[in-house]
């Protein structure tokens, strides 16, 4: 066999591969530290519509200036996220404080298309 005929089989190979493999999508929503009522609801339903199509979702807290006081308030918010989307995804990470961004991870429970 001859090395160009080795080079195209082993693309054919990959090139086959890479069409089985899926994307792993990640959506995110982000939040203030004080969200209104409405808005939190406006998100959460967006944060519905991504868990349901499949995606990641990196939900987020980010505190702006001296907002940095109000950790607790981020992380109740999150986690109430976390319970009332609980049918739709699971919890991958707790709320963390990374720099001035607390960050939560969910994975979609239905699997993507």
């Amino acid at each position: 066999m001859d090395y160009g005929k080795f080079l195209y089989e082993q693309k054919k190979r990959e090139k086959m591969l890479k069409a089985k493999s899926s994307q792993v999508v990640i959506k995110e929503i982000r939040f203030g530290p004080q969200t209104d009522e409405h808005d939190y609801e406006f998100k959460k339903k967006n944060a519905i519509k991504f868990l349901q199509d499949g995606a990641k979702l990196k939900a987020f807290v980010f505190f702006k200036g001296r907002s940095i006081i109000y950790k607790e308030q981020g992380q109740i918010l999150l986690l109430r996220l976390a319970q009332e989307l609980e049918e739709y995804g699971k919890v991958e990470q707790l709320p963390v404080l990374e720099g001035k961004r607390m960050i939560m991870y969910l994975a979609s429970k239905k699997k993507a298309k």
